[in-house]
């Protein structure tokens, strides 16, 4: 009798689902800040409602394609609460704390791994790209994985406080103006939102095109592009990625 798998063997539709399922929440990543954007821009509640759906649905997006139940109550609560929030005055007002808490948690996960007896969140990357233990990584690369991810924490940190200094100095809608406390700089909607969903990636995309950039030099070899690195580290695969994170 022939071992090859047919098409309903559940181990071949396995990949396609992950697939299906790593780019939907790309794409939901993706759009979030131009919802966001967007949103900041007009002062529009249903769009701050929108883009903050868009957020309970990436969170909720694998338990969903998995059929669980809660996440099915969670997303329909979700809804509600979000129309019932476009509707008041106060719907922009999560959007200001949206940068702030995803950014702060993103350095928070690079930092953690610098403490001692961890393994540092750039090394471990490195050590997946060669496919080898951390240890065994060349003293060089084990001191510049540890450099790099401190820069990345920094670098993370000082946007997580420019982003909260901007949310609170907001006008109208900000945090301080919500608590009917008078900002002493007054910073637009526009203006906040311009950093907080545009040029926070900027700025981060130019530190990793740079960082890249040097590390070409400092490790010749290692590289032939940048698009080659991108492919290898979309290689390593999203259940990689939610290891590390997590």
């Amino acid at each position: 009798m022939s071992s090859s798998t047919g098409p309903s063997d559940p181990a071949v539709a396995v990949a396609p689902r992950a697939a299906l399922l790593a780019w939907s929440q790309l794409a939901l990543a993706l759009a979030y800040p131009l919802l966001a954007h967007l949103a900041g821009l007009r002062h529009d509640g249903a769009l701050a409602a929108l883009a903050l759906a868009d957020i309970a649905l990436l969170v909720l997006l694998e338990p969903l394609a998995q059929r669980r139940a809660y996440a099915w109550t969670l997303l329909a609560a979700s809804a509600v609460a979000l129309w019932a929030l476009a509707r008041t005055r106060y719907a922009l007002l999560p959007l200001l704390l949206v940068p702030v808490a995803f950014v702060t948690w993103v350095a928070w996960a690079f930092g953690r791994t610098l403490r001692a007896g961890q393994v540092p969140l750039i090394g471990r990357i490195v050590a997946a790209l060669d496919g080898v233990p951390h240890a065994a990584l060349a003293p060089e690369l084990h001191a510049y994985s540890r450099a790099l991810t401190r820069a990345w924490a920094a670098l993370l940190a000082a946007l997580a406080l420019c982003n909260l200094a901007l949310a609170l100095l907001a006008v109208p809608g900000g945090l301080l103006a919500s608590l009917g406390i008078a900002a002493p700089l007054a910073v637009s909607r526009a203006q906040w939102s311009w950093f907080a969903n545009v040029s926070d990636y900027g700025i981060l995309g130019a530190f990793m095109l740079a960082e890249f950039a040097y590390r070409q030099r400092r490790f010749p070899g290692r590289y032939r592009s940048f698009a080659d690195f991108l492919r290898q580290l979309a290689r390593l695969g999203p259940g990689f990625w939610r290891a590390l994170l997590h």
